[in-house]
């Protein structure tokens, strides 16, 4: 077996949660996103990010990969099979044990829906003398960081009902749920059987709040504690209020739009282009993001440096340009000013939601931005759930979202899901490349020489911009309103964690 990482140091941390640490008072925490599932592979994310759940893998700052549950782990010679040692000692929060036996039943429940564990060759999940064996039906490089995506968290057999399906978090984190009130407010306490040291803040509430001026408002009154989701206006009103503080972080997440390839408007990639060039990317990122840096010149942002092509013809604003296209590809304007071909006129409809707010904001940028050369965009905000559905029944024309691509620490994993040839809910819609197809499969078996692997990924960044299956119009900063009496706060990079466990108030 060739050994992948070292033991992971708990005996400290074990010896550390024994000492007394001051409580505090309650943290409140508000923030756009609603709970609308307890289910792992719907909402994983929410509960790992308040550290109520674990995955076997976790990811520093940087994104490189780190014990979890899994204090370490080792594949054989030819990559087939996979063992996972587990933690010594660790416990859910009803007293059970995460002993291999559950951690195997909670990823076979993961590995039978739809999701990132389907990108990898899976031939069975078991439990083996103490450890987790994973074998594959072919090599696949970034098994361990899909085992850190949020939908493979670990639960307790207690948190499913007879069916496999989840019905409550019963993880193994520092905090435990103690209220969960869908879809707007869950209640965590610390959790006396975590191993590590024990956090300082004992009890932390989280509340969805809709309307990014009311989280506001609620931070700058000292209702909440912190505050998630601000939009730009937010942000400079928040700069000036003496009990709160603004912390920035540049992500690996890029706000993009999803375009339906077989609808009868946008399938030619010349009109894609043309769209792509009626959008003032550095306009829109100056005046509604108040961050001009923030521009997306092509969709991988420079975070993601193994990924990122500084050497890709930038994606430009040329309204002249955009039209002219639009002509050459039989696109005429009619008299309402709206552009016809035959009796067909052109019109989209795009749909996008509220949770991150800067997106209503930027889709009627685009709407006025695209009325410029012709193009009748309606612009539909509802719930983000509605884009997926969209994508899978076949309705959607337009769906304007943010993508994290690092969610799975290893891009290629969730690349391998977006860029698939029959498409993905946060992905390419009726758009394919064979030859893409094939140098992404040659990047998830192989384990190449890295000149060569950044030449295929080269080639995957030059396709995309190419042919514009999705369009990238911002890179993502997020930001949070902190309380000047919080200590310790940071943001994940890797948006993995709220990083609770870390906080203390200050001294009164």
């Amino acid at each position: 077996m060739t050994k992948i990482h070292a033991r992971w140091g708990w005996c400290a941390l074990v010896l550390m949660a024994g000492m007394n640490v001051a409580h505090g008072k309650p943290l409140a925490m508000v923030g756009p996103w609603e709970i609308h599932s307890v289910d792992p592979a719907s909402n994983g994310v929410f509960f790992t990010r308040m550290q109520v759940a674990e995955t076997l893998v976790e990811v520093d700052s940087l994104g490189n990969l780190q014990p979890g549950l899994a204090s370490q782990w080792s594949h054989s010679e030819d990559g087939l099979q996979w063992r996972f040692t587990l933690r010594p000692g660790a416990r859910f929060h009803d007293g059970s044990e995460v002993s291999a036996e559950q951690v195997a039943f909670a990823l076979q429940q993961a590995w039978r829906k739809p999701g990132v564990m389907t990108s990898a060759p899976i031939a069975s999940i078991e439990a083996h003398e103490g450890a987790l064996l994973v074998t594959l039906t072919g090599p696949f490089a970034p098994l361990a960081a899909v085992l850190a995506h949020p939908s493979t968290q670990i639960l307790a057999k207690g948190a499913y009902d007879a069916k496999g399906e989840v019905t409550q978090v019963i993880g193994s984190g520092p905090y435990r749920i103690t209220r969960l009130q869908q879809p707007q407010r869950v209640e965590t306490e610390r959790f006396d059987g975590w191993q590590g040291p024990q956090p300082a803040i004992s009890q932390v509430s989280y509340l969805t709040v809709g309307r990014a001026e009311s989280r506001t408002l609620m931070a700058e009154s000292g209702q909440a504690d912190i505050a998630w989701g601000l939009d730009p206006v937010s942000i400079r009103r928040l700069q000036q209020a003496p009990r709160v503080s603004i912390v920035s972080v540049t992500l690996p997440r890029t706000i993009q739009l999803k375009l339906n390839g077989a609808d009868p408007l946008l399938k030619d990639p010349a009109v894609r282009r043309a769209l792509s060039l009626a959008i003032d990317r550095r306009g829109m990122a100056a005046a509604l993001l108040r961050d001009p840096e923030m521009a997306a010149t092509q969709l991988f942002p420079p975070t993601l440096g193994e990924w990122h092509q500084p050497g890709l013809t930038p994606l430009a604003y040329d309204v002249k340009a955009a039209q002219a296209a639009l002509a050459a590809a039989g696109w005429q304007p009619g008299a309402d000013g709206v552009l016809h071909k035959g009796e067909e006129r052109f019109a989209l409809t795009l749909r996008t939601f509220p949770d991150r707010p800067e997106l209503p904001l930027l889709a009627t940028a685009l709407q006025a931005q695209w009325k410029a050369v012709g193009v009748d965009l309606k612009v539909a905000v509802g719930n983000s759930s509605e884009i997926p559905a969209g994508h899978q029944d076949g309705s959607l024309q337009l769906g304007l979202y943010a993508r994290n691509y690092a969610l799975v620490p290893d891009p290629l994993v969730t690349l391998l899901g977006d860029l698939a040839p029959a498409g993905a809910d946060w992905g390419v819609m009726n758009w394919q490349s064979p030859a893409m197809a094939q140098t992404l499969a040659r990047l998830g078996k192989e384990t190449l020489p890295a000149g060569e692997a950044a030449a295929l990924r080269r080639d995957i960044a030059t396709t995309l911009q190419q042919e514009l299956p999705l369009l990238p119009i911002a890179w993502y900063r997020q930001s949070a309103a902190v309380s000047r009496g919080l200590k310790g706060f940071e943001l994940d990079p890797q948006e993995r964690s709220y990083r609770l466990d870390k906080l203390t108030w200050s001294a009164q």
